[in-house]
């Protein structure tokens, strides 16, 4: 029997809390694996929070609490390797991370512009350990890493290993336009570069192909487009719980408590929306940081003032059977997000659960609406228009279950856990016939 080529898939962390990446980064693997691909998931920075079980490696590298000490204290640039694998055990980043940590802006955007130069950077001891740890141990045949801004051992794993390296492309971007200048456009001029050496990128939309062509200068040719997928049959008891009730009029939001996700977009849509639909609920589950304790206080306040908070549920960031109780009560669903969405993988979870959804009109959702015939779309950041195509569908239960019957259809043909994983596969494919 022909062996299965081994890939290794570098995700990251997000210090504890989910992160749509990292559940995706996850559920490839899984699919890749049932379609009998060798792959392995390694974390960099801390080890990953996912709703469905874990198939990453117990070890990190580039562990947060090491990479953070070797950018502010020149010492543990030099420890030697016992020391490091210490820093980088995953349970102690787990326990640091589970703490509130605060990291200027200063020093992410000078600790971020550290890691894309790789070897010429404060953690290139960490590339050294990396690319030695790939080389000696795994001895992979392709690398894919989650997005550019882990590239900077881009140029040594190809060196060293001789191996594609691939970059999936899923909210660079959103990061990027987070860093103050100068290290906004420093990290941009690295990023450019690793972009020029990186053997192929994977993306989920033609919108963000487009935008990232732009913005990193990389050749159209170098790019493929994959679906983003979820695992539909684990939200079958979501399905049928929803059928077997009587529609109501909770809204749900399931996202990070935080303004750039537009939580408190949502917040003014459902004051708008309240004297229209007396019996109506807004139902809220996600991440809240402590930095955004107090903009999430700022809209409890609001929902107060407009005598509405015994129509306002919070639950805390639910996993497992929790989130799939959550979305069960939920009749239509929204993520007003301020940024431009490169992925939207809840919506493609709302799809799963059959409930219509509502979407800005930019990122990739004008395209999934467009193929799925799934969702509406709203003005992006506009509150009364969200409460218009929210209140349209409480109010048209015939669209409405339309809408989430169209989006479940497509979704089992397209936008499954398998579907994302075969043609992931075949990239993957196609990479490994031509370095051959």
């Amino acid at each position: 029997m022909k062996k299965s080529p081994k890939v290794v898939y570098i995700t990251a962390g997000a210090g504890g809390m989910y992160c749509g990446s990292c559940i995706r980064d996850n559920s490839l693997v899984t699919g890749l694996e049932e379609l009998g691909w060798d792959t392995l998931l390694l974390p960099l920075y801390t080890p990953i929070r996912t709703d469905e079980e874990d198939h990453s490696v117990d070890q990190v590298f580039f562990g947060g609490i090491n990479v953070y000490l070797q950018q502010k204290i020149p010492l543990f640039r030099h420890l030697p390797n016992f020391l490091d694998r210490w820093l980088d055990n995953p349970k102690l980043i787990k326990r640091v991370a589970s703490k509130s940590m605060s990291v200027s802006a200063a020093d992410l955007g000078a600790m971020t512009l550290s890691m894309v130069k790789g070897e010429h950077g404060y953690q290139k001891k960490e590339v050294g350990r990396l690319v030695h740890w790939l080389k000696e141990l795994v001895k992979p045949d392709l690398i894919c890493l989650t997005n550019l801004l882990v590239g900077g051992c881009i140029p040594a794993l190809q060196r060293e290993l001789g191996v594609p390296v691939l970059v999936t492309l899923q909210g660079d971007d959103v990061f990027l336009d987070e860093l103050q200048e100068p290290w906004r456009e420093q990290v941009l001029a690295e990023m450019k570069q690793l972009a020029a050496a990186a053997d192929g990128f994977l993306t989920f939309s033609e919108f963000y192909r487009n935008r990232m062509s732009e913005m990193l200068e990389i050749p159209p040719r170098k790019f493929s487009l994959t679906p983003l997928g979820v695992h539909v049959s684990e939200f079958e008891r979501v399905r049928k719980q929803r059928a077997s009730r009587e529609p109501g009029q909770v809204i749900g939001y399931f996202a990070r408590l935080a303004p750039e996700k537009g939580f408190d977009i949502m917040v003014d849509a459902f004051i708008e929306l309240a004297p229209k639909f007396p019996g109506a609920e807004l139902h809220v589950a996600g991440w809240l940081s402590e930095k955004d304790n107090a903009f999430y206080r700022e809209q409890l306040s609001k929902i107060d003032a407009a005598g509405l908070s015994g129509r306002f549920v919070h639950k805390e960031a639910p996993d497992g059977e929790a989130k799939l109780d959550f979305l069960s009560e939920v009749d239509v669903f929204s993520v007003p997000a301020r940024f431009v969405e490169p992925k939207g993988l809840y919506a493609l979870e709302a799809m799963a659960c059959g409930i219509p959804f509502v979407a800005p009109d930019r990122g990739i959702f004008p395209e999934l609406v467009d193929r799925s015939g799934a969702g509406l779309l709203c003005e992006p950041e506009d509150p009364k228009s969200l409460a218009d195509s929210l209140g349209g569908l409480l109010q048209n239960r015939s669209e409405a279950a339309e809408t989430a019957q169209a989006g479940f259809a497509w979704l089992e043909e397209n936008g499954s856990r398998e579907a994302m994983a075969r043609a992931t596969g075949e990239v993957f494919r196609k990479a490994l016939s031509e370095q051959g």
